[in-house]
């Protein structure tokens, strides 16, 4: 769970938890056979991970980035069936 790294850990994070929490989170550390501070610090870069995943960013090859590209320069297409969709009153009108 720990992330691979080189990096020398020179940052600390003070957090403050109720008991529970505290409780909850040692357990889990020893039933995964991990450090209490690898297992937090694991679970908190991963969660973080997941979260900037699709946000930061994209790796595409050439030939895929070319595919994207043509596909973000072609005019709008609006299919009939919503042109007639939208030319048609609502139903909240």
């Amino acid at each position: 769970m720990i992330p691979d790294t080189k990096e020398t850990r020179d940052r600390r994070w003070d957090l403050r938890v109720a008991e529970s929490e505290d409780a909850l989170v040692r357990a889990a550390s020893e039933q995964a056979d991990t450090s209490f501070t690898g297992f937090i610090r694991g679970a908190a870069i991963s969660e973080a991970r997941r979260i900037l995943a699709d946000r930061t960013a994209f790796a595409l090859d050439e030939h895929d980035w070319r595919a994207v590209m043509e596909l973000l320069d072609r005019p709008p297409q609006l299919p009939d069936g919503l042109r007639d969709l939208f030319s048609k009153p609502s139903v909240f009108e």
